[in-house]
């Protein structure tokens, strides 16, 4: 399952359908999510870190991604204290969708148990009725920060433009990455430092 989820575990965005014995990867093919990004009908959204403007939006996501700039990861082996605050920073914000998962989970217990006997339209429909539950109940307890959607604006689809080799640029990637965790070293954060600076 793919899904996009904020801190106060609304989730944004659920996918599911592939079969589970696929990885991340292979997902991110199938993926409504990221298909507009590859095709280049994604709302155009730049921003600037540290005086660089780019292009696009990222996702935080692990390990196993790809090193394109849609994508920022943690550094595996921080070595100094800006690297550590900021995998400190990036691992926090993605263990928002381990906890909505946790959550959706433990308040439905058919999502723990094996779907092996059923049709995948079935585990679609089961998977998505739990998730729209899951934000009825996030927002009529009130913890919801952003209970409305405010939808996209709309982009015209540019069939000719492939923007695949736009957003596999490793350069932007690292650059991005970059910048985020000098950005992220101005901030007053005593919550990231490390105790052994």
């Amino acid at each position: 399952m793919e899904a996009t989820v904020s801190h106060d575990l609304w989730i944004w965005h659920a996918f599911f359908g592939p079969p589970g014995a696929l990885n991340d990867i292979n997902v991110l093919q199938q993926s409504p999510l990221f298909l507009p990004e590859r095709m280049g009908t994604a709302p155009f959204c730049p921003f600037t870190v540290n005086e660089h403007t780019y292009r696009h939006g990222y996702y935080l996501v692990d390990g196993i991604y790809l090193t394109w700039p849609t994508f920022v990861k943690a550094y595996k082996y921080p070595t100094d204290p800006k690297e550590k605050m900021f995998k400190t920073a990036q691992e926090s914000a993605r263990k928002d969708v381990e906890r909505a998962f946790g959550v959706l989970k433990g308040n439905w217990g058919i999502l723990s148990r094996p779907f092996r006997q059923r049709s995948m339209k079935t585990i679609r429909n089961l998977v998505y009725a739990c998730v729209i539950m899951h934000n009825i109940i996030i927002q009529d307890s009130g913890r919801a920060i952003y209970p409305v959607h405010i939808g996209d604006p709309v982009v015209q689809p540019n069939s000719a433009r492939d923007a695949l080799p736009e957003i596999r640029d490793e350069e932007t990637h690292f650059c991005l990455r970059h910048d985020l965790k000098k950005h992220l070293a101005t901030l007053n954060l005593p919550h990231l430092q490390s105790n052994d600076e």
